[in-house]
Order: structure tokens, then C-alpha cells, then sequence
């Protein structure tokens, strides 16, 4: 059985997206459990319409709801001990539940988790990863907007926290792990990330494959099963990738409709179109985890559907059912014991 805490109140449209999505989710995984925290009055007859998630489900009422334009220290100010937000993720704080799910305030989400949660031992900085859509399937790419600039050390934590996600999220035991740099070549790039390449190539850490520099185009071929960035070059790659996909979206839609010779061609390749729709919706790849704190928080976009909302609730199922934060605390300590090692075949490697 896997408990999943939900503030029900986040993202652009509450309860009306959040419940039918946990109905979704619940038929696809029955053994799940939800501690739901929201406003009585616009949860509950919502939640009537549901019996079974009504069954599987306890509602706490709770007097505020974070607004998805308060800045962050606003929200921790006045939304701490009462808000939906807060008291969703301590419900993991407090092992009340194995996961939070929110579609709320990003930056408010980030506050909350981080002084709540506290990051874990030997993290410096947490990072938000987000599933990508591939030509070879998906991979995760972090951070997307997390820590804006990163040192080495801070890359390095990222590579062993995407691998352990991609180890809990896609069954495999070496997850090939890819530096984002402007060029392949180990001479291109900040010095920062030239450095995390190195300690990375010498550590052989046993739960990744790293593979080196990668660049931009490498995000869409899926060419690594996990792409390691700072927060800011990753959230423009993010913002980018979703933007494109619109635009192709438009295009299409232009095309199709410019002629009846247009027309009558898409009804007979609807099949193909509807396709590449479902594979171009960023809601079926929704749910961006923080990672690097003592506990599984799950950030939706907020202005996801009902569909988008369950795909969310799927990847809190998947980190949990997998132990993504017991992945993760043995790839740092791990890592750290072989510290001194690697210190001197960094310094060999450099002479």
C-alpha cells in the first residue's frame, strides 16, 4: 500500500482537476491511498461524485490555499501550519504518507519542501527533474529550475539523484547519465562542468554509465537516459521543448485546414495524427520530482487536466513503489566513501 498526500487546492484549477485525476490514477494502481488536504466546502461534494477514491481517501480541512502568483516567502509566511501545501507535504515529513503531490506554486512548493523536508545529508542544493520525451522513449533531465548555476559538486549530486530516479522510474540497473554542454569535446565548456565530467569519469560509480558531454539536440534523441544541467539552461530547454511542441501543434492544425484536398488527407491519416498528438501532449509526461530532500515531493503543472493531473500521481506511485530516496542515500554514501580516492585520480588525471 502506497499513501500518497495531495494538495488538493494547487495549480490553476484546484479540486474541479485534482480529484477526477486521483480517480484516474486509483483505477490504475487500486492499492493506493490518499490523505487529501483542501478547503471543505470545494473539496468534498467534488469528491462525492467519486465513492471509490471517496473510500480509499482521508480528507483533512485546512483554512488557506497557496495562490499561484504569492511569491515563495509570502506563502511560507503566512501559508506554514495551515495551508494545503504545508500540511501536504508534512504528512511525508511526518510518515503519514510516502509522497506529496501538488500542482501548485513552483517557487512556493520549492519554500515549503526545503524547510520543511531539509535536504538530505551532503546535498548542497535540490533540483526538480522532468520526464522527457524522446524518439527512443523518455528520459529525465535535471534540474529544470531548481538551482540557477551550479558548482561541480552540485552537478555531480545532480548525475547520482537523476540516475537513482531513472534506476526507480525505469527499471534499469545502469542508467546512462550525459553532462549538457555546448560541445562533446572535453575542452568545450565551463570549467564547472569540465569538472564534474572528470571526477565522474574516475568514480565508476556502480549505478550509472556516465557517458560524457552531450548537447541540445541529444535532449529530443533520448541519446542518455538522464541529462544533468543547472537550473537555468534546463528551464529554458524545458520552456523551449514545450513552446516548439505547441508551434508544431499550430502548424498542423494550419495545414490541415488550408484545403479540402488538406482536410480529407488528415481524416485518412487521423489515426497517425492522433498519434503524434498523444506523443507531443506535455501532460502525458507530467510530474517534475524534487530531489535531494529527506522526503518525495511531486510538482504537476498547473494548468494540467484531469489526464495530466493521474500522470503525475503515477510518477509518486512509481519513485515510491521503487524507493527512490533509499536509491539515492546509498548512491551518496557510496560516492563519498570513495572520496579520497577519486581526489587523487582527479589530481592524476589533470598532471
Amino acid at each position: 500500500m502506497i499513501t500518497v498526500a495531495v494538495d488538493v487546492m494547487g495549480g490553476d484549477f484546484g479540486p474541479e482537476v485534482a480529484i477526477p485525476g486521483l480517480a484516474k490514477s486509483l483505477d490504475r494502481y487500486p492499492e493506493l491511498k490518499f490523505q487529501l488536504f483542501g478547503i471543505e466546502d470545494k473539496c468534498l461534494p467534488l469528491l462525492e461524485k467519486f465513492p471509490k477514491l471517496k473510500a480509499a481517501s482521508e480528507f483533512h480541512h485546512c483554512e488557506v490555499a497557496v495562490r499561484m502568483d504569492d511569491k515563495p516567502s509570502r506563502a511560507l509566511r503566512q501559508g506554514r501550519w495551515r495551508s494545503s501545501m504545508w500540511r501536504s507535504i508534512e504528512a511525508v515529513k511526518n510518515g503519514e504518507a510516502d509522497v506529496c503531490v501538488s500542482a501548485g506554486n513552483t517557487g512556493a512548493l520549492m519554500a515549503m519542501a526545503r524547510f520543511c523536508l531539509r535536504t538530505m545529508a551532503n546535498i548542497e542544493r535540490p533540483a526538480i527533474a522532468a520526464i522527457w520525451p524522446t524518439v527512443r522513449g523518455e528520459s529525465i533531465v535535471l534540474d529544470v529550475g531548481a538551482t540557477v548555476g551550479a558548482d561541480a559538486q552540485q552537478l555531480i549530486d545532480f548525475s547520482m539523484m537523476g540516475a537513482a530516479m531513472a534506476r526507480a522510474l525505469f527499471e534499469i540497473d545502469r542508467p546512462s547519465v550525459g553532462l549538457l554542454n555546448i560541445g562533446v569535446e572535453e575542452i568545450k565548456g565551463q570549467e564547472e562542468v569540465k569538472e564534474a565530467g572528470r571526477i565522474l569519469r574516475v568514480s565508476e560509480l556502480p549505478g550509472m554509465d556516465y557517458r560524457g558531454f552531450v548537447e541540445g539536440d541529444d535532449l529530443g534523441k533520448g541519446t542518455v537516459d538522464v541529462v544533468v544541467t543547472e537550473g537555468f539552461s534546463g528551464n529554458i530547454a524545458l520552456k523551449a521543448a514545450e513552446g516548439t511542441a505547441r508551434q508544431i501543434g499550430e502548424y498542423l492544425r494550419a495545414a490541415m485546414n488550408r484545403t479540402w484536398l488538406a482536410r480529407l488527407g488528415y481524416l485518412l491519416a487521423k489515426s497517425a495524427f492522433d498519434r503524434l498528438r498523444e506523443k507531443m501532449d506535455p501532460n502525458k509526461v507530467n510530474g517534475g520530482v524534487f530531489l535531494g530532500m529527506n522526503g518525495i515531493v511531486i510538482k504537476s503543472h498547473g494548468g494540467t487536466d484531469a489526464d495530466g493531473f493521474a500522470a503525475a500521481v503515477d510518477v509518486a506511485h512509481d519513485m515510491a513503489r521503487n524507493n527512490l530516496i533509499s536509491k539515492i542515500e546509498d548512491d551518496l554514501k557510496l560516492f563519498h566513501a570513495r572520496l579520497p580516492v577519486t581526489g587523487e585520480l582527479v589530481e592524476e588525471n589533470q598532471g
